[in-house]
């Protein structure tokens, strides 16, 4: 007989989802209201405040899709292209290539800049590519690439987009929350994002904010945005801030209320806050690795904090390595992707998942894990170095 699911319980490390706080999870489980109820549109009037204070943005279209990060990149490009327009794609890693993927199936032509998986976007590259291609109409890339681990320079892209009159289109699915996302400071045209990362909010949402640039291009289209459910010109009306909404669709109410507890989070803790925190965690998780004899995959200059591209060591069997991590300590872990698979781990550090007791569990259980499997590691090391760093005995 067919009974209630009841998940076990995991330490999720990997690159997302990552653990959800306990808060968030109670404010999942109020009552559910109307979704044109006046308590309910002042919800959405406190969470668009707040997405607001999170992009450091005043744009008016700020506001959560209700779908996943992948429809947030859909509506991205759907919004923002008409057939035959040219886009200059950055790609360095697998999300890259899936904004190839919305540029085609929109009608336009992707002109790709392509860099090495865990390398950032070379911005010489990218200027060449706008240099050539003068009638291109948008710049679009992935700040953080949760494939590899790797920050781009989002501020110098955005600047050369402007310096070739290109409007833009930024992926902060991994990045918002964790480190510094400055829609307004470094003029980004439309940010979409993701719940479940260093937001530490359940799956299934997709917060984006939309320039006063990128909202005149959709009002004026020649022709009708592609999706109808991704329509900004209607979605606009719903979450357009006032008392009277147009009916567009019934929201997820239940996950609303928990992306609003998530959003209350991140602003108790403050931006910087958030953000010096998952430098801190990150530095002793890479300082516990490399006494253990593992190495990083990005150059530090462009390694992401919240995800850590590890080295498999040679002859290992990384797919072992995780599968014992799962079923010893609950502890996940992920694998790598594209032509990173079978050579990287990468290990999340987002949001509430991000911390002392995390980053000291990690290393011991990874300890542990590749010593069973006479990995040949340095043992006794990696805990004690990561607690110096903490300042800890």
């Amino acid at each position: 007989m067919t009974s209630s699911f009841h998940p076990p319980i995991r330490t999720l490390m990997g690159p997302g989802p990552s653990d959800v706080n306990p808060r968030i999870l109670e404010a999942m489980s109020r009552p559910t209201i109307g979704h044109l109820d006046p308590e309910f549109i002042r919800l959405m009037d406190e969470i668009k405040t707040l997405l607001q204070y999170a992009f450091k943005t005043t744009n008016i279209l700020t506001l959560p899709v209700s779908a996943p990060g992948s429809a947030g990149m859909e509506a991205a490009f759907v919004n923002l292209l008409e057939r035959g327009d040219k886009v200059i794609v950055c790609q360095n890693g697998a999300f890259g290539g899936r904004m190839k993927e919305n540029v085609e199936r929109c009608g336009g032509t992707a002109v790709m800049v392509m860099d090495d998986w865990g390398t950032a976007v070379d911005l010489d590259k990218v200027e060449t590519a706008l240099n050539s291609n003068l009638d291109a109409r948008v710049l679009a890339f992935v700040h953080a690439e949760t494939s590899t681990g790797v920050l781009s320079d989002a501020r110098a892209l955005a600047t050369l987009a402007a310096r070739y009159d290109c409007l833009t289109i930024m992926d902060a699915v991994t990045s918002l929350g964790g480190v510094d996302v400055d829609a307004d400071g470094w003029g980004i045209d439309v940010i979409y994002s993701g719940s479940q990362k260093c937001l530490s909010c359940v799956p299934g949402l997709s917060p984006m904010t939309f320039s006063a640039r990128a909202m005149e291009f959709i009002r004026n289209r020649g022709t009708k945005v592609q999706s109808w459910f991704l329509d900004m010109n209607l979605i606009m009306d719903y979450w357009g801030g006032s008392a009277r909404r147009s009916y567009h669709h019934t929201a997820p109410i239940n996950a609303l209320y928990a992306l609003h507890e998530a959003l209350v989070i991140l602003k108790e803790e403050g931006l910087e806050n958030a953000w010096q925190r998952h430098a801190r965690h990150h530095r002793a998780l890479v300082a516990g690795l490399e006494a253990m004899g593992l190495s990083m995959r990005v150059a530090l200059q462009s390694r992401l904090p919240q995800l850590n591209a590890v080295n498999v060591p040679d002859g290992v069997d990384e797919a072992a390595v995780r599968s014992a991590l799962l079923e010893r300590y609950g502890l996940e872990i992920g694998a790598g992707l594209g032509s990173l698979a079978g050579k990287v781990w990468r290990i999340g550090l987002m949001g509430f998942a991000c911390n002392q007791k995390n980053v000291l569990f990690c290393l011991s259980a990874l300890e542990d894990t590749l010593s069973s499997l006479n990995v040949p590691i340095t043992q006794g090391r990696s805990l004690q170095v990561a607690r110096t760093h903490y300042n800890i005995r």
